[in-house]
């Protein structure tokens, strides 16, 4: 992973060998062409949106890739986690099909994560792959699910369940989109950019823990460091470890929060939650199990606790049977032979796999968590 910055765009570069590419970062991106390079050898464009984001912006992204001198087609999803099924996967087939799109066709999602996911997948498996761009409208979705190739849609038993690793060939993130982005939207953003400091790197929590304030006013410049930190941390984990195949962690660490995230957002229904308020409970209880195990101390578990509750975000776990979550987190794709990985904390900043607590043990953990 390398980092660039000029006057104007922070430049993140994913290192995958000859499937490496740019995350360029910077405010009014949105009108600008993008770059020649990714549109070299594409025959025409087809975005993908939802009709949430597609009147906002879709029309001034159109514009700038017609500027290019190529032909656009536009896809206009429903919206919501809801709909992040193989119905709405087969919109985006039928389109492509429909206007005899090629294996030099380029799609472009244009939205938050699920648009991000779906088109993701579409674009993998669509003639057995085609080339696409991220182009991320959510927090969320800018400082996580657009950077690392994971692509997916969810099953009624499993969030993401069904899937591929596929990368995109650049990833554009405009920080002016975060200035009108609901205000629920933007804190469950805020709870990705939490993980990469709990999680992965100490400095960047405490810069986290200083710069609440100015994150949650949405002040440009924090936003834009904030940012380009998550992808730097984020584009270094998956170079070392893409196919999340590490027996050390590698890109499982990632996943801090989403065990018992993806068992809170499967268990209320897709939609209930936002991806980014599951993670930030299931970090709480994260943090909580790691501090009742001996890994970090009450003082550091308290100090993710708080910066949960800072971000104006929800630690306590939902009125969800314990034994409801747990049947969830045993479909978690992490798990193996029947034995739940948790991602825990050995330290505040350092974060590993554990497989050591037994199923009765977190059964009893949940039950704590709910009373």
């Amino acid at each position: 992973m390398s980092t660039e910055n000029s006057e104007r765009i922070a430049r993140v570069k994913v290192e995958l060998g000859h499937r490496s590419y740019l995350i360029d970062i910077s405010a009014g991106l949105l009108s600008q062409p993008i770059p020649s390079s990714v549109l070299e050898g594409v025959s025409k464009v087809v975005l993908i949106s939802n009709k949430v984001v597609f009147p906002l912006y879709g029309e001034r992204l159109c514009a700038s890739i017609a500027a290019g001198g190529l032909s656009v087609e536009s896809v206009v999803l429903p919206d919501g986690e809801s709909h992040k099924d193989w119905h709405t996967l087969n919109l985006i087939f039928d389109a492509l099909l429909t206007s005899a799109s090629d294996r030099k066709t380029l799609l472009v999602a244009l939205g938050g994560g699920v648009v991000g996911d779906i088109a993701g997948f579409a674009a993998a498996t669509y003639q057995r792959g085609i080339a696409f761009v991220q182009v991320p409208t959510t927090l969320l979705a800018q400082v996580d699910s657009s950077v690392g190739g994971k692509t997916a849609i969810n099953h009624p038993l499993g969030k993401n369940m069904v899937g591929a690793f596929y990368q995109p060939k650049y990833v554009l993130i405009d920080t002016d989109v975060l200035q009108s982005l609901p205000d629920r939207e933007f804190k469950a953003g805020l709870a990705e950019v939490i993980k990469y400091g709990a999680a992965l790197d100490v400095k960047f929590f405490e810069w986290i823990e200083g710069n609440i304030d100015a994150l949650n006013q949405r002040t440009p410049a924090a936003l834009a460091y904030a940012i380009r930190r998550s992808c730097e941390i984020k584009a270094g984990v998956v170079a070392d470890d893409e196919f999340e195949s590490s027996k050390e962690g590698g890109r499982a660490l990632l996943n801090f929060g989403h065990t018992f995230g993806h068992a809170i957002e499967t268990a209320l229904g897709y939609g209930a939650w936002l991806h980014g308020e599951a993670v930030a409970c299931g970090m709480a209880m994260a943090a909580r199990l790691s501090a009742e195990l001996g890994r970090i101390s009450t003082a550091d578990m308290q100090r993710v606790l708080d910066l949960i509750k800072r971000a104006g975000l929800v630690a306590e776990l939902p009125p969800i049977a314990a034994d409801t979550m747990l049947a969830h987190m045993s479909r978690d794709k992490k798990n193996e032979a029947g034995t739940i990985k948790l991602i825990l904390l050995s330290t505040l900043g350092v974060s590993c796999i554990d497989a050591t607590v037994s199923r009765e043990a977190l059964l009893a953990f949940l039950r704590r968590q709910r009373a």
